[in-house]
Parts: C-alpha cells; structure tokens; sequence
C-alpha cells in the first residue's frame, strides 16, 4: 500500500461526499472532481481524507530529511519510550539486555492490542484500521494520519534508488493502487504533500465497472504516476488494453515471482520494485536495482535474524526470522518482533543492508466450478466467522482442507466454502495444530494455483 488515508464507507453519491472532506483546496477539488466523475470511472464504495495539519506537513518534512541521516542515534531513547510508556513491556527483564528480552509476535498483538499503545499518545489523536493478514490473526493497527503520510517519505526513498524523483513527476494523479477482488473497499483521495496529486485505490474486477474496457480507457485518463498492488492484482494489468506508462510499479503483499517482474518490465518499460512490508511495520526492505536483495529502508528500525529459540542466528549471514525493532509508528513500537518471514542479512561493502532469500507470503489462487478465486477472496468469506487462526489447502483434484483454532460453526464453515466453490467440491473442515514454528495460511497443491 502507498498510503493509509482516513477512510469510511460512501453514504451519499461519490462527489457529494467528498465536498464534505475538510482542507481540500481548490485545485484538490478539481482534480477529485475529474477523477469521480469520469465516464469510466469505476464503483468507488468509500471516501477518504487525509486530516494532515499544517504542523503534520512540515513534520513529514523533517521526517524525510532524516532519512538522508541514517546513523542518527535512536535506539537508546526508543528502548527507554517502550519500557517506560507501553503497558506490554513494562514487565521485561530489562537489566537482562537487548538480546535477553523477549520477543513477540501477531498472535501478541492480536490478544491485547491496547496493551502495546505507550501511555502518552493521545486516544484523541488515533486511528484505526483493520487488517486481516496472511497468518490468521486479524488485527486492528493503531496509528495516526502523520503515519500514515509517512509511507509516501519511504516511497521517495525507494524509487530515488532507482534514478526517479518521485516530487518532480508531471501529472495530476500521484498513485493508483490497484487490486483483483470479489469485494474490495476502493476510494479517491488527495495527497497534500505531493502537490495535491490524486491518490485512487481501485478494484480491477470489472464488476465495479461500467464496462470491462472502462478499466484501461480510465488509466490512461488518470495517468498515474506510480501503480502499487499485489502480483496477483498486477497480473491483471497485463491484459487490460491502455498506452499509459507509469514512471515505476511497486508490488506488495505477496512474493513477486520473476516471470511476472520480468513480463511487467517488458510491458511498462519501467522498474518494477519488490517492496517488503507489512500493516504493523510499514515498508521494510525494496529491491534497488542492484541485485543484492532487498536493501532495508527505515533507518529507525534494527532488523534482528534468529534461530527458533529467539536467539541471533550463529552462522554469518545464516537464514532465520526476521525480527524488527522500531518502526515508523509512534502508536505501536515494536520490539523483537518475530514477523514469521524468514531471511538471510548481509551488508555490503559500504555499509548498505539487505535482505536475501526472502520466504514471504507467496501468492495462492483456488479452483472454483466457475473460475478462480485469491486467497484475499477467501479472507472476505471466512470473515463472518471471526476466526482467530486458519489455514486452507486445496489439493491436487481441488479438494478443501481448511483448519481452524477454537470451535466455530464447523458445518457453516464448510456450507459457505460449498456455496462458492461448488457443492460437489470434497471440503473437511477440523482443528488447526499451532505448534508450526510458521503457519502459511494459504496453500494449494491444485495445478496452476501459483500461475499469474
């Protein structure tokens, strides 16, 4: 994702909800306006503001310059913050050191979420949004619109990697995001700290359409500077018809397999960027061109390699989980945070960090009687349920295996698998085991579920 707007769902026609968003000037306005009311505009099903200050702005600035000062002191004072101010931490073992201290996880957060929000943020001040991940544990991330802004100093740090001033791009619209969903909550909004350009978050499936056509005749309308989405949703791109060329494609979420970088390449002429991140930590790490890996972007947070019994990993350069310190979110600071992706750390001869060998959140598509569906669709459907923690595999002759933790509804579960995977397809459903050092909560063994 490139941004996280204040975001909530339409209650009247798209523009007469926007023109209710405090602090958009006029030239924000028309170009909102354009982008709404556009014949091939798409269902946008929610409206979004940024609610920045002019205090937040000039903060987003100082934020960027310190970017360019990577060995700024700050771990000290964010250790003392975390044990003086965050409820979760107060108990550690503190005189144990860094190392001794326990490490936690998303199951953590998402049993007590409050319990790591520090003391002095102020409750007025928050907002929330929920995410359900791909390890089972739904979660809802406090942060703060400041925060959220931030992504957009991270993005400028990345594409610069790559020879591209993000604040001197041409165009009215800044950012498309892009995704390939049953059900997906889309939005227009506006980006203040980038000259006011246009950010939309869109569905490619051409349910919210006027026409499937409309999809690529409004691409080349908007022009957007930087298209971000997932490999699957990115896939879909491939086969709309439109001229335009954004001046880079960040993809996110799930692992971007070579084939797809390679076809985008070809088809955008433009970088394609692999960027590691996640709701609760932001962007972590970013291709940059150099074929090194995924050089690690926020200068604030120390990313720590461990074996399964949370200590650093012995050998140089050994592969274990990833584990972070810091973080850009003032809301939740992290602390040994084992994030369940697993990786080696090396660093060049200039002091540079990456990542390599990254076993992330590959992506998974399932076999329907009537097509595919993507493991962010099956989220959608279990997620009356309120499960804690799941997995689904389907096997090679497209039967459903989907284990679950607690005692749901077992035959409801597997009613609404039926229901959209067809009756006749063979479902279990049963307890899922937790004692996996990592829980991959999409699998398939069905031919062609990684195709894309």
């Amino acid at each position: 994702m490139t941004t996280s707007p204040i975001t909530e769902p339409l209650q009247t026609a798209p523009w007469a909800d926007h023109e209710r968003l405090p602090g958009l000037t006029p030239r924000a306005a028309s170009r909102l306006r354009q982008c709404l009311e556009h014949p091939d505009a798409p269902q946008f099903s929610g409206r979004s503001g940024h609610r920045l200050s002019a205090q937040a702005i000039r903060q987003l600035q100082a934020d960027k310059a310190a970017l360019q000062q990577p060995d700024l002191p700050w771990l000290t004072a964010f250790l003392a913050r975390c044990r003086q101010q965050v409820p979760h931490y107060r108990a550690y073992p503190w005189h144990a050191g860094f190392v001794n201290l326990p490490c936690s996880d998303r199951n953590d957060l998402s049993q007590d979420i409050a319990a790591f929000v520090p003391d002095d943020i102020d409750p007025a001040e928050l907002i929330a949004y929920e995410t359900s991940g791909t390890t089972g544990h739904p979660l809802t991330v406090p942060s703060l619109p400041l925060v959220a802004a931030r992504y957009h100093c991270f993005h400028e740090r990345i594409l610069s990697w790559h020879g591209i001033d993000l604040q001197s791009l041409p165009g009215t619209t800044g950012v498309m995001l892009v995704g390939d969903q049953q059900r997906c909550f889309t939005y227009a909004s506006v980006l203040p700290y980038w000259d006011d350009k246009v950010l939309l978050k869109t569905n490619l499936n051409p349910a919210d359409w006027p026409t499937p056509e409309a999809r690529g005749r409004y691409i080349d309308a908007c022009k957007p500077q930087l298209i971000t989405g997932d490999p699957r949703s990115l896939s879909t791109l491939l086969s709309l018809d439109f001229n335009h060329r954004p001046a880079a494609i960040l993809s996110t979420s799930m692992t971007l397999l070579g084939g797809l970088k390679d076809r985008l390449a070809a088809r955008f002429q433009c970088p394609v960027i692999n960027l590691y991140s996640m709701n609760e930590a932001g962007p972590i790490a970013a291709d940059d061109g150099s074929g090194q890996g995924l050089r690690l972007v926020q200068s604030a947070m120390t990313v720590e390699i461990l074996d399964r019994q949370g200590h650093p990993v012995s050998a140089p350069n050994g592969r274990g989980e990833i584990t972070l310190t810091g973080g850009f979110n003032p809301c939740l600071p992290l602390l040994r945070y084992r994030t369940g992706d697993y990786a080696c750390l090396v660093e060049d001869d200039q002091g540079r960090r990456y990542l390599r060998q990254l076993d992330g959140r590959p992506p998974v598509r399932y076999k329907t009687v009537r097509g595919w569906l993507n493991n962010v669709d099956i989220t959608h459907l279990l997620q009356p349920f309120g499960l804690a923690q799941y997995q689904l595999h389907q096997d090679q002759q497209g039967g459903l295996t989907l284990t679950v933790v607690g005692d749901p509804d077992h035959a409801a579960l597997a009613s609404t698998l039926g229901t959209a995977f067809g009756t006749d397809c063979p479902i279990r459903v049963g307890p899922l085991q937790t004692d996996t050092d990592k829980l991959i909560q999409y699998t398939s063994h069905y031919p062609g579920a990684h195709d894309g």
